[in-house]
């Protein structure tokens, strides 16, 4: 497929741009920085700017596409792009960015004819992860159906965007399938920052006691890329254990005494549920920090 990948350098993109090249696929990285890996095309777009977002979507990726017959279009469009979190820029300009890029990414995707659209939303539309002070879920595990009511910017773009996206694909009839992406952890940061969590279970609170591998998130991409068919959809994305040494039956006593379980939960099960991805993608996440740490002391 030729993708064209937006914030091909960001936490995520790096690995997941990559991840997809590495399958076969034609990847162009859209980004304000380069992401100088030798298997995805680099190709600078301001994505707040309409005409920048519309031309660049509707360009050439490479040199090389000089030589066929006719320009080729994209197959699928794959929006990572955004201010990623609260506090690197002021409330206003991060959701100003995050929900008009994204607009402008859908419309020119579907004007375009782009067939299948996935779009980056977060494990924060639930309203835990940013919240002031504490909040915690009506029910555990999470999953889709938990009400999304944010307090904080970024989360509140992640919600609008994903009310734009089902009004696109309505619009459209396209494949846009929406990705609530938990914390993504790089393969070095186990070293680097999980002993704490081991020790620690309340330090990973504001996260659901969640996290998705990097290498596994390019994995969900590539089923979203291969599922077709499913018109609007919104996925949980998380790796299926949890990041701490605490058992669930540990987690529910100390942080969700009160809360409701709707189901039986296996002793290191993620309270962020993929059960849908499972489902409905085949999403099998393959890594965990348990294979670098040893589960009960941070050892490695």
């Amino acid at each position: 497929m030729r993708i064209f990948f937006t914030g091909g350098s960001g936490k995520a993109g790096r690995h997941v741009a990559p991840f997809l090249a590495a399958q076969g696929h034609h990847v162009t990285n859209a980004d304000l920085r380069p992401l100088d890996h030798p298997g995805v095309a680099d190709l600078r777009v301001d994505l707040t700017d309409a005409g920048e977002t519309y031309s660049a979507l509707a360009g050439l990726a490479t040199f090389e596409e000089l030589d066929l017959p006719e320009k080729p279009a994209y197959d699928a469009v794959v929006h990572f792009a955004a201010v990623p979190a609260i506090l690197l820029r002021s409330d206003a300009a991060t959701y100003a960015t995050n929900t008009l890029s994204t607009y402008h990414v859908l419309e020119a995707a579907t004007r375009l004819g782009v067939p299948k659209i996935v779009f980056a939303s977060s494990e924060t539309t639930y309203g835990i992860c940013f919240a002031q002070g504490e909040r915690r879920p009506l029910y555990v595990p999470v999953d889709e159906e938990h009400p999304t009511v944010p307090e904080d910017s970024y989360a509140m773009s992640k919600v609008a965007n994903e009310v734009t996206a089902r009004s696109f694909q309505a619009r459209t009839g396209s494949d846009i399938y929406g990705l609530r992406i938990n914390n993504v952890i790089e393969p070095h940061e186990y070293v680097e920052l999980f002993p704490p969590f081991l020790e620690e279970p309340a330090l990973r609170r504001r996260n659901l006691f969640a996290y998705i591998d990097a290498r596994d998130l390019g994995q969900m991409v590539q089923r979203c890329l291969e599922t077709d068919g499913l018109g609007y959809q919104i996925f949980n994305v998380a790796n299926a254990d949890m990041s701490v040494a605490a058992s669930t039956q540990e987690v529910r006593e100390r942080f969700y005494d009160g809360v409701e379980v709707r189901r039986e939960m296996a002793p290191d099960e993620t309270f962020y549920a993929i059960d849908k991805a499972r489902d409905m993608l085949g999403f099998a996440p393959q890594h965990s920090w348990r294979e670098v740490l040893a589960p009960h002391d941070g050892r490695r």
